[in-house]
């Protein structure tokens, strides 16, 4: 049986337990998957200590992911763009691989939705660690990219980082006031705090809305702001989890499970009856 575990402060909360559990019982794979808290002094010596029990693998949730990144050896090309690492893989000779599957999930959620498609105005509402980890594979899938982010110099940054692989620019409210989108995500954590970047009614009103957050009924702070504003295609995060959850899994065990299946589970398992 191989051993893995979800490290992260705080983590009760985390679904990545429950969603490596399905893909392990979809795909005959013996697995044993746990969550563990890591400590903010004693994080490196955790995660070693995990390793050299024996783990075949880990994923890294906050506040851990630029953490892991440093401990690890060797980067995937995502990784090494978000300077973020998500999944750890020993390898056999005992080195930690590194990878950062947040911007596949995400890719393969929207390709899912049907809301991928080549040269799309993609709008994201922030400049942080999520959206660093989602702007390659983005880039890689032919989006042409607009950051928003109340420090523009952020924003800048990250375009001018990003500038190589593919078509990203930045813009002030009152620029994006007088654009349209196809798509708009949020990649903001203001909806931990009950609160949302509010954007001209006319712009969330023809865009298919994204927010990388999930909640029950998909009644996100920002997906609630963007009905109210007349947004009629709107979308949480879930699926994205179970997208990069999936792809870590591919990583480990060479197999990629059925993302369908389990999403469908976890949404039956969120609903609340209102």
């Amino acid at each position: 049986m191989n051993h893995y575990a979800v490290w992260g402060n705080p983590i009760a909360q985390s679904k990545s337990p429950r969603i490596h559990a399905l893909f392990g019982q979809q795909t005959g794979k013996a697995i044993s998957y746990v969550a563990k808290l890591g400590d903010e002094q004693q994080f490196e010596n955790q995660l070693q200590q995990f390793f050299a029990e024996g783990a075949k693998g880990a994923n890294i949730t906050a506040p851990f992911k630029e953490r892991a990144f440093a401990l690890a050896d060797l980067h995937s090309e995502s990784c090494l763009q978000a300077e973020a690492c998500n999944t750890l893989k020993r390898l056999e000779d005992g080195r930690l691989y590194a990878d950062n599957t947040d911007g596949v999930g995400l890719v393969s959620d929207l390709a899912r939705l049907g809301w991928l498609t080549p040269k799309q105005r993609v709008l994201i509402l922030g400049a942080g660690g999520a959206t660093k980890g989602v702007l390659y594979p983005l880039l890689q899938a032919g989006q042409q990219i607009t950051v928003y982010n109340r420090t523009v110099e952020k924003a800048v940054a990250l375009a001018e980082k990003f500038a190589k692989f593919g078509s990203i620019q930045t813009a002030c409210m009152a620029e994006i006031s007088e654009q349209s989108f196809d798509l708009i995500i949020n990649a903001t954590s203001l909806g931990l705090q009950g609160k949302y970047v509010e954007l001209p009614q006319q712009v969330l009103a023809q865009a298919k809305v994204y927010d990388m957050q999930y909640a029950p009924n998909m009644r996100t702070p920002f997906l609630n702001y963007a009905r109210s504003q007349g947004a009629i295609m709107c979308q949480d995060g879930l699926g994205m989890l179970v997208g990069q959850a999936a792809y870590a899994f591919k990583l480990w065990e060479d197999t990629l499970p059925e993302i369908e299946p389990v999403l469908r589970l976890l949404t039956a398992e969120m609903e609340i009856v209102t």
